[in-house]
């Protein structure tokens, strides 16, 4: 007779065994990733990296080479017309969907909204719109991307990147705008250095460097 025959039934697997080891591998796994994941508060203050990140440091840095390339904004807004891809490559530095352009310029303040003024510059065509934001708020991340030294790799995660373009913006208000009464600005005769996002044309919108209210 086979001896398979009378061997009996098969032992079962032992589930409980096996669904044990699958939930501590899982646990395991879980410990690892909380010990990777850094959680990072939007909107908190941006610290300084191993690397060296600090916005109170480079903030200093970013308005001396926007200051030393900056181009006068009636020759700008020629060479633009002629060329807007050739310009942005000519004075700007990549950043995404536009060039990030440093420009310098003189004018009387129009109306503003929200921080943010028109300013009447002579030299420039009429369907060139010309703005500069004063705050409270600031937006965007053309400081941050004004020399193209200051790049993703350099930091853990988007959220530290966006952060590092906040903290800039955060030491503009404190370097450039903090003595100015940017409330009462309408009327009044301004010198501009700063940036902007080359992307329509005929609307500038300048985050600045330096503001000098005469």
């Amino acid at each position: 007779m086979n001896a398979s025959l009378n061997a009996g039934p098969l032992p079962r697997p032992r589930k409980g065994r096996g669904l044990a080891t699958a939930i501590g591998i899982a646990l395991v796994l879980l410990g690892a990733m909380a010990l990777d994941t850094k959680v990072v508060k939007i909107g908190s203050e941006v610290k300084p990296m191993d690397g060296g990140f600090s916005a109170v440091e480079q903030f200093p840095l970013i308005r001396d080479s926007v200051e030393e390339r900056a181009v006068e904004v009636s020759q700008l807004a020629v060479a633009i017309a002629e060329d807007q891809a050739a310009a942005g490559e000519r004075h700007g530095v990549p950043a995404g969907i536009g060039p990030v352009v440093p420009l310098s310029f003189s004018g009387v303040v129009g109306e503003g909204k929200a921080g943010i003024y028109t300013v009447d510059v002579e030299g420039v065509p009429d369907d060139l719109t010309i703005r500069v934001q004063t705050g409270p708020a600031i937006n965007g991340t053309d400081l941050r991307d004004a020399t193209g030294t200051i790049r993703f790799g350099q930091f853990t995660n988007q959220i530290e990147y966006q952060n590092a373009a906040a903290a800039l913006n955060d030491e503009l208000k404190q370097q450039v705008l903090a003595d100015i009464d940017t409330g009462e600005l309408t009327g009044k005769t301004i010198s501009v250095t700063g940036v902007f996002q080359l992307i329509n044309p005929h609307n500038w919108l300048v985050t600045p460097v330096r503001l000098d209210v005469q």
